[in-house]
């Protein structure tokens, strides 16, 4: 059946209720999988692309008003299939179910029956969308703060996740870096700022990748990019091949009224000792917004002077 994204609110609910909800509607118009403790799958069927993201019970309840999953509010918009792989907390995705699960999508055939596929996800879930397209030959990936992995013999220079060390990350779909091989295209989103996110980024170095920075961004990239209203074209333009360092550059001129942005903008500036750069900056935040740390930085550097 093809099937039309839900409009429904699902806020306000709790977590068994909301999951409920979720894989009835898909059921309804296409199918959904229970994946283990920790996983679930949910498929609509709609467009000849296919979306296929990755992400977190508690992100989906958190991001938006409507506490959908973000692949419905955008394949609904633009008439796409979409997949979603939900986990319940950061697990990485590394489960034998959901191995399996993927197994079984690729000896059906699953995505050869899509035009375009089309691959996303954030953090611990930008992780795992690069490390199942493997199953989606010639996709694209689309990765926000990817981990390559955790395997602590390759990063133990990273201590956010050390209750993960423990997890295998060298058997099936294991090292992110060597998954997106197959890929048509690989896009992988970082601050530059943030060393840890970096030192990944600089794992995922092949042929085939792009690499976009955001830098002072900090550690909520795919955040920012929903509050600035960029994350969706970002998609968009990915799947239909124009995402090239021009479009993102457009896209990401609208940091310029995104004051999270401009804040970090600030205290780098301010730690840095550029007065000069310092007053213009809050010359220019202080014309356009209502913003009294802006306003106070720039009474401070005029006071000398007058």
């Amino acid at each position: 059946m093809d099937g039309t994204f839900p409009r429904t609110d699902l806020s306000g609910i709790d977590k068994p209720e909301w999951t409920r909800r979720v894989m009835a509607r898909a059921e309804h118009d296409g199918a959904a999988d229970r994946l283990g403790r920790s996983h679930f799958a949910a498929f609509i069927k709609s467009g000849s692309t296919l979306l296929v993201t990755f992400e977190t019970v508690q992100g989906m309840r958190g991001l938006t008003e409507s506490a959908q999953p973000l692949g419905w509010n955008l394949s609904q918009r633009l008439g796409w299939s979409h997949l979603l792989l939900a986990s319940d907390g950061d697990t990485w995705f590394r489960a034998p179910e959901v191995y399996g699960y993927f197994d079984q999508l690729i000896d059906d055939g699953f995505f050869d029956e899509f035009d375009n596929v089309l691959f996303y996800g954030a953090g611990p879930c930008g992780y795992a969308a690069a490390a199942f397209s493997v199953a989606a030959p010639g996709s694209t990936v689309v990765a926000i703060q990817p981990q390559a992995t955790l395997d602590p013999r390759v990063t133990e220079w990273d201590d956010r996740f050390t209750d993960m060390r423990r997890t295998d990350f060298t058997d099936r779909f294991g090292y992110a870096p060597d998954m997106i091989d197959g890929a048509a295209r690989a896009y992988v989103i970082y601050d530059p700022a943030e060393p840890l996110d970096a030192m990944h980024a600089a794992l995922f170095t092949r042929p085939n990748v792009t690499k976009f920075r955001m830098r002072y961004m900090g550690e909520a990239l795919q955040s920012h990019l929903l509050f600035m209203k960029r994350l969706f074209p970002l998609l968009q333009a990915a799947a239909e091949d124009r995402l090239t360092d021009r479009y993102f550059a457009g896209l990401y001129r609208a940091r310029r009224n995104h004051l999270p942005y401009l804040r970090r903008l600030l205290t780098r500036l301010e730690a840095e000792d550029r007065t000069g750069l310092t007053e213009v900056l809050c010359r220019h935040v202080t014309a356009r917004f209502t913003a009294p740390r802006f306003a106070r930085r720039l009474r401070a550097l005029r006071t000398p002077e007058e």
